[in-house]
């Protein structure tokens, strides 16, 4: 017992903090909706044109707003009010959820319409992502943030479990179907809106005197004089490009490959987002510690070997086995990412350094288009193996460019760390 007590009280440190607990909840709550549209966004744009592409174009509208509003959404995180900033795009996001409900109802829905709203919860992203992450900078003590952050990922990989399984009940559901899916998604972004209330009042730095493009360029050299952020930072950001947009060849994987339904896509994404809890429940408690650079580089190169794995599924059965496998290992690659880099950033630069994880989560949707036509072109298990090839080629970079930093805590083979 003392044991399990003393591995609990390491695993779940910083929700001994209120305000903590109560972050953390309306991220489980918002995440819930995002992954919940993750799949029904995928579902209705593969039913309506029949093509990896039209997903491809859907996922691809947000990254296009992430990647441009990113940089500029950190730099405000770092200047305004921040849970003014999230409270507002979980608001805004929420709109774009009623309209999309509307339009399926009236059966007007388009790829376009898709499309368009995406691009704008991207917008919405780009300024609540840095802004979360930046604002347990504000309430949780300095040797807890680590923790912190991948308690949030936690969250996230909670909501990978439940949102696709969400997803499916809705759109099986007579009653539901997409378009009560989509007003589902509305009433859980405004339930977390709600509960910021509960929070106190965040504060924006005061004295601002320079332009916030100004600020985003001081962001991004801080980021390039820190030789180890740097890396670790372009290590989160390759695997995240050339890896996470598997998801957009699911749908056809399922349907050309496996002989299934597109629908089938939310029973692999569930199984992957269970890999994906699990160990980021169990890596959670080196958030903290000297070892985490390294467990976070070695996770990245297990998600290289499981997208391998699911290329060469030969059935249903052995895919979820191979998104277990996927889940697991990018969850807890996740889940470490923002531990590393916050114990690497200076608080006044949190909010600017986190939009750039965004950054990659805008490539992430940018990829996805490409990913789409090349899936198309040379069939999806080709596809998944050429990615499993890119990210295990960024992981090994990393350790090369670690190496030749002569840090005590250099990543990779025969580490000490």
């Amino acid at each position: 017992m003392p044991a399990v007590n003393r591995w609990l009280q390491q695993t779940f440190a910083a929700l001994v903090s209120r305000d903590f607990q109560i972050l953390w909840l309306g991220t489980l709550i918002s995440f819930l909706a995002f992954f919940t549209s993750t799949v029904v966004n995928s579902v209705v744009a593969f039913e309506l044109s029949g093509t990896n592409r039209a997903v491809g174009l859907v996922i691809f509208a947000q990254g296009v707003a992430m990647f441009l509003f990113g940089p500029i959404g950190g730099a405000f995180a770092d200047r305004l009010p921040k849970r003014r900033v999230i409270a507002v795009g979980q608001a805004v996001t929420a709109a774009v959820f009623v309209a999309t409900a509307l339009l399926v109802a009236a059966e007007a829905i388009h790829v376009a319409h898709l499309a368009a709203g995406t691009f704008v919860l991207g917008l919405c992203f780009a300024f609540m992502g840095p802004a979360r992450q930046a604002f347990v900078v504000d309430i949780v003590s300095a040797d807890r943030r680590g923790n912190a952050m991948a308690l949030s990922q936690i969250a996230n990989n909670a909501s990978r479990v439940l949102g696709p399984a969400l997803a499916g009940v809705l759109l099986a559901w007579d009653a539901a179907g997409a378009a009560g899916a989509y007003a589902v998604m509305a009433g859980l972004y405004l339930l977390a809106a709600a509960s910021l209330l509960l929070l106190p009042r965040s504060r924006g730095r005061a004295g601002i005197s320079t332009h916030v493009f100004t600020d985003v360029g001081a962001g991004l050299r801080y980021v390039r004089d820190q030789p180890r952020l740097r890396i670790l930072m372009l290590l989160f950001v390759g695997v995240v490009m050339t890896g996470f947009p598997y998801v957009t060849v699911m749908p056809g994987l399922v349907e050309n490959q496996l002989g299934g339904e597109a629908e089938a896509i939310s029973l692999l994404m569930g199984v992957s987002a269970v890999g994906g809890l699990l160990t980021s429940v169990l890596v959670a408690r080196f958030a903290d510690s000297p070892r985490a650079p390294a467990i976070y580089s070695w996770l990245g190169l297990g998600f290289a070997g499981s997208l391998l794995l699911l290329a060469g599924a030969p059935s249903y059965p052995a895919a979820a086995l191979a998104s277990l496998a996927i889940g697991a290992a990018n969850g807890g690659f996740q889940t470490l990412a923002s531990a590393v880099m916050i114990h690497e950033t200076r608080p006044e630069y949190m909010g600017r350094v986190m939009s750039l994880t965004m950054l990659a989560f805008a490539g992430f949707g940018l990829m996805s288009l490409p990913i789409g036509l090349l899936a198309d072109a040379v069939g999806e298990r080709v596809t998944l193996v050429t990615m499993g090839a890119a990210v295990g080629a960024c992981v090994m970079a990393s350790w090369w460019a670690l190496a030749r930093v002569r840090d005590p805590a250099v990543l990779g083979p025969g580490s000490g760390s």
